[in-house]
């Protein structure tokens, strides 16, 4: 009888009857399986015997060497063509996962595991002795390989406009009438930093704040791109009212001739803020000094002689015709004399020590036995307390 037997056609050696998960195994990864797993043989495509196979085996595919640029300023390591934030701790974490991706292990591999011991040579070089396990054909393998990763150290493109004091737009926080006082700048810092943050946190590497100076006027923010000029400006003006303009201005043109402008964005904050105790120039009604409780949009707030709600006229928005008198942090406690009637009230004035009627706002407490007051030009007047809205 004829020996039907398959012979390697590389050594002419019988080749051994394969069955089970080892034939499965083989028709699995030549994807021509039939519906028992066995795979058909292909014209020409006649399987080696193991010593044949596994004198050609190549278990690990492993580079002779593998190069990193890593910017020494950030950390962020250069991937294909451009920079990427890698969060890595050191830079034997970042020549860790550099290998892991540029390791291969051999397809008909199962069961593969794996470890690295990294060896640091000097500052600029880490030897990494890969260990690797697995199983093919049934049969346990294993192989140990080093590869010794370069780190070179640059500088990004992120950080390289940093030092180089780049920025595509200028915020400045001004006030009308007023200069800004340290509450609305260190607002102003927050928000830029804050919008910073939340950009790179979504892989932004353009976005950076070049400077932040403070002058006599204000505040001048110089930022990487005119979005982040834009957001801090929408967001002081959603927050304290005024208003913002934009121009801009001819820089330079790129590479391909386009031209490049710079935005400036001017911030006005309105002339009253919050606590503010205001008296109208034209007050047709003659109701009284105004403690100013907003200023978005129109200007709002309560008279303090009665203790009813004001709001400027449109045309007017949130800088009416006025004058300052005071702020409420500028209230004197002084005592209750005693309640005249519904419409008045009778303190101490905190200066003479006189006692003098006064309006009674609604927001008076009749069971106070002392109350803040304002003494300005307009006169006395009872405040509320601080923590009333």
């Amino acid at each position: 009888m004829a020996d039907s037997r398959a012979f390697c056609p590389r050594c002419g050696d019988p080749i051994a009857d394969r069955s089970g998960s080892d034939a499965t195994e083989s028709a699995a990864s030549s994807g021509d399986a039939d519906e028992r797993g066995i795979r058909e043989p292909a014209a020409g495509d006649t399987d080696l015997c193991r010593a044949c196979y596994f004198d050609d085996f190549e278990f690990v595919n492993a580079p002779q060497q593998v190069d990193v640029r890593v910017c020494a300023r950030c950390g962020a390591v250069h991937r294909g063509q451009r920079w990427v934030d890698v969060g890595a701790e050191d830079y034997t974490d970042v020549a860790i996962e550099e290998v892991s991706d540029a390791l291969g292990v051999h397809v008909d591999a199962a069961d593969v595991a794996w470890q690295v011991e990294p060896e640091q040579v000097d500052e600029n070089t880490i030897r990494m002795h890969c260990y690797f396990t697995g199983v093919v054909r049934g049969e346990p393998v294993e192989e140990q390989v080093t590869v010794p990763v370069r780190i070179a150290r640059q500088t990004c493109t992120r950080c390289g406009r940093i030092a180089g004091d780049y920025y595509a737009s200028i915020v400045q926080i001004r006030a009308e009438d007023r200069t800004p006082v340290p509450e609305e700048i260190d607002r102003a810092k927050a928000i830029a930093n804050d919008i910073v943050a939340e950009m790179e946190a979504t892989g932004d590497r353009n976005a950076f704040i070049t400077e932040l100076s403070e002058t006599p006027d204000g505040l001048n923010m110089k930022v990487s791109t005119n979005k982040i000029g834009k957001k801090i400006s929408n967001k002081m003006v959603e927050e304290f009212g005024g208003t913002v303009n934009d121009a801009e201005t001819l820089v330079t043109e790129d590479e391909d001739g386009n031209e490049v402008y710079r935005v400036t964005f001017a911030v006005r904050l309105p002339p009253y803020r919050p606590g503010d105790v205001i008296e109208l120039e034209d007050d047709a009604d003659d109701d009284g000094p105004i403690l100013v409780r907003s200023a978005r949009g129109n200007l709002k707030g309560t008279r303090v002689t009665t203790g009813d709600h004001y709001e400027a006229d449109y045309e007017e928005g949130n800088s009416p015709d006025a004058r300052k008198l005071g702020e409420l942090d500028d209230g004197v406690e002084t005592t209750v004399v005693t309640v005249e009637d519904e419409n008045a009230v009778q303190v101490l004035d905190p200066e003479t020590y006189q006692a003098k009627t006064v309006a009674r706002p609604d927001y008076f407490d009749p069971d106070a036995e002392t109350v803040p007051v304002l003494k300005s030009r307009a006169g006395l007047h009872v405040l509320p307390d601080e923590g009333d809205d």
